[in-house]
């Protein structure tokens, strides 16, 4: 799709359908929807005043054949209550539309600037939200439907009407950037197990470092056994599926060190292992990769916009299936540290890759690390699938990644690293077991990782109950959800000011 910014008047221009927006409690048109409504001899007003437009968020009303318009559709989309604006309700409102939009054949549209200058937000920050909501919104994953949908229509065109030209097509140009590299990793994570091999994630890493001018380097069973990753390859020797492990290098920077390591989880199918999970929802596990590739598509954002920071993705690749050489409860392997760990739990096997990448990460000296995965089914049962769970030892860090959360919208909440938690996971036969019983899991799985960090500045983000959403509504669609790359991408962003 193109977005582009216009200059002009939007009741003049020609368009499959033309979007405004009404504020709930609004009395009348207002601004544009103000011109608009004159244009179509009050009919907005004539709405407003029946009732049938209210102005509650993500309602859309349609109003066919505007008489003196040339577009063939004038839209009214309701944004909630002015004083409760937010940028995310402006992505959620604009997906919801145009969606509505392409189910009825549209195939062009343009848009006023929704919400610029409402509740402090800049014109810029409503256009980029309005790019974002649009990118995200019409996000399809039909690659393997051999059948085409009745409706199989797609808006080609979108144009955002304002009047400060060159700094609206910035903010469309960052909004799409940051839009497709979450549809990216979405599109990774959605991929079957047997199209998303950890081959095939080594495979994308490699052509996306192609396309965008990364450096990649692929390690594979016999390197990681020589650098002593245990934690991988006492995960993957269930599988028949070699592991890999995926380093992918940003170096926007003239400086030699590495200012930050992004690790992601990539289990690219997670039966359990010999603690193999119940059959119920199983096939949901070919998604335990999306902490890596929202890492490997924030690398993607990065190229693009082209920060002065040297940015490091890693991501330890493999499947946990259960067979004749699988690890087995009571095994012990050792990280790539040298630290001992007791396996209790075959199905808590994501800290244990993560334990290798962390660290890797050490070894390569970065200043900072973030990393993501779909650690625990505790995570989701303490915050559901409204938020993701945040862990650090540097709460400053973390403050930055907090703030990012509240630009993207993508919802996180930040849980306890007590030392008592620790205590948990003492072993008696091995320096740390993988898991620490039955309350706090995802506190603790998080203090497990905490053992490969040494001192450096480290957030954790459990995505487990964020990476994918069930049903449709504002900018999320059903599947993977992207989350968290907008975020990476603003935290990264932000460091690189400085």
């Amino acid at each position: 799709m193109e977005i582009k910014a216009v200059a002009g008047d939007i009741a003049k221009i020609r368009a499959g359908a033309i979007i405004v927006n009404h504020f709930e409690g609004a009395k009348r048109p207002e601004g544009e929807a103000a011109a608009v409504d004159k244009a179509i001899d009050g009919a907005i007003s004539r709405l407003v005043k029946q009732g049938d437009i209210k102005g509650k968020l993500n309602e859309v009303t349609v109003l066919h054949g505007p008489g003196k318009l040339p577009a063939g559709r004038v839209v009214v989309t309701g944004l909630g209550k002015k004083k409760e604006l937010t940028t995310n309700k402006i992505r959620g409102a604009v997906a919801e539309t145009l969606r509505y939009l392409r189910q009825k054949n549209v195939t062009s549209a343009a848009t006023i600037v929704q919400g610029g200058g409402v509740n402090g937000i800049k014109t810029e920050e409503a256009v980029q939200a309005l790019t974002e909501g649009a990118v995200l919104g019409l996000y399809t994953f039909r690659r393997h439907m051999t059948k085409k949908e009745n409706n199989n229509v797609e808006i080609k065109e979108l144009r955002i009407v304002g009047r400060e030209g060159a700094a609206m097509q910035r903010a469309i140009d960052s909004g799409q950037v940051l839009g497709e590299a979450v549809n990216w990793a979405r599109d990774l994570v959605n991929e079957p197990s047997n199209f998303m091999t950890p081959s095939d994630m080594a495979a994308a890493a490699r052509k996306l470092a192609g396309e965008y001018g990364l450096k990649v380097e692929v390690l594979e069973k016999k390197q990681m056994a020589e650098l002593g990753m245990g934690g991988i390859l006492g995960v993957a020797q269930g599988s028949q599926q070699p592991p890999r492990f995926i380093i992918l290098r940003y170096k926007g920077s003239g400086a030699s060190g590495l200012d930050i390591a992004l690790v992601g989880k990539g289990i690219t199918f997670d039966s359990g292992g010999i603690d193999i999970k119940p059959s119920e929802g199983m096939q949901e596990m070919k998604g335990d990769m999306a902490g890596g590739a929202s890492v490997m598509a924030t690398l993607i954002a990065l190229a693009r916009l082209k920060p002065k920071i040297n940015v490091t993705a890693l991501v330890p690749a493999t499947e946990n299936m259960p067979s004749g050489t699988a690890m087995k409860p009571g095994d012990i392997i050792t990280a790539m540290n040298g630290k001992t760990i007791e396996v209790l739990n075959t199905d808590a096997e994501g800290r244990l890759i993560l334990a290798d990448a962390l660290s890797y990460a050490k070894k390569l000296g970065a200043k900072a690390i973030i990393d993501v995965a779909t650690l625990t089914g505790a995570c989701r049962v303490a915050l559901g699938e409204i938020c993701t769970g945040a862990f650090t030892n540097d709460q400053a860090l973390l403050d930055k990644v907090m703030a990012a959360t509240r630009e993207t919208g993508e919802l996180t909440w930040q849980l306890p690293m007590f030392d008592e938690y620790r205590e948990q996971l003492k072993s008696d036969i091995a320096d740390i077991k993988n898991i620490g019983g039955r309350y706090g899991g995802a506190i603790t799985a998080a203090k497990f990782l905490a053992d490969f960090i040494d001192g450096t500045p480290w957030v954790h983000l459990d995505i487990a109950g964020t990476s994918e959403t069930d049903k449709e509504k504002g900018y999320q669609v059903k599947g993977a959800t992207g989350v968290p790359v907008r975020t990476l991408v603003n935290v990264i962003l932000s460091m690189a000011k400085k």
